[in-house]
């Protein structure tokens, strides 16, 4: 079975077979039931990857996604793909859902990730102060097969594998690290109660007990000490703002920090404060007290990411009554890679489908996560700029760190899935053996390779003239 109608495909909350919801099956059945699909889509199948002969060109799906964005700063976009074929990876997540679309799934959806790539996972700080391993983005997430999570997952270690001068023996180890601590950990989630598997959250302490070089193990924990003890915001407050006139501002940096022109119109701040107002609206009465606590005294646009680039994306300065500061993220969200291939989201609020998308699936989600709807219509989701976030150092990974940091990252995403679906059918399917984990190294070799044809064929367009890019100097 393919998903070239993947508007048909069950929900996991539904036995294919049976069309009973999965809470009425008992579990041996739902294994069983994994099993027998076996026989439609061999695990074999799945680690097959051919360029269909009609495949869309990813140069033309990338222009498409321009639509809507800042033109000032798409440059800077194609500018950060140019760099590897990594970079490229990382910006054109829409690219391989086009190509996941066409790839063999076994007819069971979870809520799914989207950008479902390795520095798309880190550290963080929970509401309680600790720090927890989890998915960190989730600007693309909807309910889609499962498999396409876990592909676009593997792919990314052998890409960056290459990047850091690994061979691909050590890419597709760490892919395959990774699909089989997802299929592993899939069956522990399932094995618990629905609550269990709910409150289940992979701590630091998880992360460092994985590590079994004392020296990194040390290294590690220091980043994770030095999280804990740094505020975000009096981090972040010298480095992005000053005082101007006797009243404190976000520090221009162009082309990534600015002041927009239109900031300057005489009714801007009411329109400011508009949009922050149905924001609050999207919080829990305990989140709205603590908001109240701060008041806006800046916002300017930020770049961020890769594929982000060129969407709305600020930030608001907040300060309380004794000037501590609060920075908030203003970002735009716009419709998933994945609807095209995965159907509409169910949220007519772009930035509501993508707060739903997280609550659901991180173990525990920003105190100040909401939405809201910004100027020109944009659907935007609001969180903290950062929270003691950990990025991996992933440029630094030799092969045994990158075989580790798979087995954590497919750890966190089959958490992720398992959490608010029933795991028995995917455990079933997946199995005991090391089948399905194999056919993921053989994907993820074969994609990477199609990455970088793909990453190849924007250097020519670059060269050739057709594509603008501004290369950013090293910070």
């Amino acid at each position: 079975m393919t998903t070239s109608n993947v508007t048909r495909l069950q929900t996991s909350r539904e036995v294919p077979e049976t069309k009973r919801p999965a809470h009425s099956v008992p579990a041996d059945d739902l294994i069983a039931a994994g099993k027998r699909l076996r026989d439609t889509v061999p695990r074999a199948s799945q680690g097959v990857w051919k360029r269909a002969k009609d495949r869309a060109d990813p140069l033309e799906l990338l222009h498409a996604s321009d639509a809507g964005r800042m033109p000032e700063l798409t440059p800077i976009r194609y500018g950060r793909m140019l760099q590897t074929p990594f970079t490229f990876y990382r910006g054109s997540a829409g690219v391989m859902a086009a190509d996941l679309a066409t790839t063999p799934s076994m007819g069971v959806r979870v809520q799914a990730c989207g950008d479902c790539h390795l520095l798309n996972f880190g550290g963080f700080a929970t509401p309680e102060r600790g720090i927890n391993f989890d998915i960190n983005d989730f600007d693309e997430t909807l309910p889609a097969p499962w498999e396409w999570d876990v592909k676009r997952l593997v792919a990314s270690f052998v890409l960056a594998a290459r990047s850091n001068g690994l061979s691909d023996a050590a890419g597709r180890d760490a892919a395959v690290s990774c699909a089989r601590s997802y299929r592993e950990r899939l069956r522990e989630v399932a094995e618990m109660s629905p609550l269990e598997a709910w409150y289940e959250s992979i701590s630091a302490e998880d992360f460092l007990t994985m590590i079994d070089d004392p020296a990194v193990q040390k290294r590690v924990r220091r980043r994770i000490e030095k999280a804990k003890e740094d505020q975000a915001a009096d981090v972040d407050y010298p480095k992005l703002a000053e005082m101007v006139g006797g009243q404190v501002h976000i520090k221009d940096q162009p082309p990534l920090i600015f002041h927009p022109d239109f900031q300057r119109e005489e009714d801007f701040r009411a329109q400011a404060e508009k949009i922050l107002a149905d924001y609050r609206e999207t919080l829990s009465d305990d989140r709205k007290a603590l908001l109240d606590r701060y008041r806006l005294v800046d916002v300017a646009i930020k770049v961020v990411g890769v594929g982000s680039v060129g969407r709305y994306c600020s930030i608001g300065l907040f300060m309380s009554s004794s000037n501590q500061p609060l920075f908030l993220q203003f970002k735009q969200a716009v419709a998933s890679v994945l609807e095209p291939y995965a159907g509409k989201s169910l949220y007519g609020h772009s930035g509501q489908r993508v707060v739903a998308g997280q609550r659901l699936m991180q173990s525990s989600s920003d105190i100040f996560l909401g939405w809201t709807t910004g100027l020109e219509g944009r659907h935007l989701y609001v969180r903290q700029l950062r929270d003691a976030k950990i990025k991996p150092l992933v440029e630094t990974f030799n092969r045994s760190m990158l075989e580790l940091y798979g087995r954590m990252c497919g750890w966190a995403l089959a958490r992720a899935h398992g959490r608010a679906s029933h795991p028995w059918l995917l455990s079933g399917y997946l199995g005991t053996s090391d089948a399905f984990d194999r056919a993921m190294g053989n994907f993820a070799v074969d994609y990477a390779d199609q990455a970088e044809r793909d990453h190849a064929a924007l250097k020519a367009a670059v060269a050739a003239g057709k594509i603008q890019v501004h290369i950013e100097e090293e910070r």
